[in-house]
């Protein structure tokens, strides 16, 4: 008979410091990152909370920094984090760290536009995308389209910033200890943005593709090869033990997602907007998610198990 899971008890720093007997947790995690793991109430009622939906055989808390401020919008973030520095730094023991960063940063990077303020070029080691005049031959697909230069910049970025955040870890009681990250689903560029009223409300991938005058029909597929590459420089970096030691990459692109249907602007499939899953999005991704951290906590073999179906904790 399988064993009762519970959801993931989340907590904000300020609540974790009122929280009293801790001796009925099994595990205690730290976790920091985007929108995905923001449990900020417009947030959640916006779209949904991948830290909601996670679920262990024992009992497990995480103290959230994304908590109920803005969530980080880029990785050095992480940096200017305080509440997220002294937690990790020795203010308490942690059995592991989940982190969401790194969708933000891509997505920037494509929303480099061609053109600077002063009319210049900006040059392709600072952007993702290519303009027309500078495609490739169509043999090479949705690569034509892709800035080699500018995912080499980007991945300098993203290995740079992974290194400190795991100095900044092994600088105190907590050295050693697992960092589990996910990929990002793909999604399908389209204009439906958040209800958010500040700069990043979206949409994210839509407006770029389209500045860049890519052929709609191939919009799909470049969301993919770019994401696709996120997941494999995660995974590369989860590789390298010595670089990036203990560091633990759940690949989230394989996980079967319901695509929302291109030129729709509302909730679709499994997602609320462009680059947010909704609740059965967050819970197909968060139940396969489970199994590998609480693997690793263990110490158990992973064992892959069916994907899930059904929607999450809220409808």
């Amino acid at each position: 008979m399988e064993s009762r899971l519970e959801h993931l008890v989340c907590l904000t720093p300020d609540e974790f410091k009122r929280r009293g007997d801790l001796s009925t947790l099994r595990w205690k995690l730290l976790a920091h990152g985007d929108s995905w793991f923001s449990f900020a109430s417009k947030r959640v009622n916006a779209h949904a909370n991948l830290l909601e939906e996670l679920v262990f055989s024992q009992p497990t808390l995480a103290v959230s920094c994304a908590g109920h401020h803005n969530a980080l919008r880029r990785m050095v973030d992480l940096e200017g984090s305080p509440d997220f520095i002294r937690l990790l730094d020795g203010e308490a023991v942690w059995d592991g760290v989940l982190l969401s960063v790194g969708g933000n940063d891509l997505i920037s990077a494509a929303q480099v536009p061609a053109l600077q303020p002063d009319g210049s070029i900006t040059p392709l080691r600072l952007r993702l995308l290519r303009k027309q005049t500078e495609w490739g031959a169509p043999s090479a697909g949705v690569g034509r389209y892709f800035s080699e230069e500018g995912w080499a910049t980007y991945c300098d970025y993203l290995r740079a910033n992974l290194k400190h955040v795991l100095s900044l870890r092994d600088d105190g009681p907590n050295k050693g200890k697992p960092v589990f990250m996910h990929c990002y689903a793909v999604p399908v560029p389209r204009p439906a943005g958040s209800e958010d009223a500040d700069a990043s409300s979206g949409p994210w991938l839509y407006p770029a593709l389209k500045a860049y005058a890519i052929p709609q029909a191939d919009w799909a597929a470049m969301s993919r090869l770019m994401l696709s590459k996120l997941a494999t420089l995660l995974k590369a970096c989860a590789a390298d033990k010595e670089g990036y030691p203990n560091l633990q990459v759940f690949d989230s692109t394989q996980v079967p997602i319901a695509p929302a249907t291109l030129g729709s602007s509302g909730i679709s499939g499994d997602w609320h907007n462009e680059i947010h899953l909704n609740h059965s999005g967050c819970f197909k991704i968060a139940r396969a998610w489970s199994t590998h951290i609480e693997a690793v906590l263990s110490g158990k073999p992973l064992v892959v198990a069916a994907p899930p179906t059904g929607r999450g904790r809220r409808s």
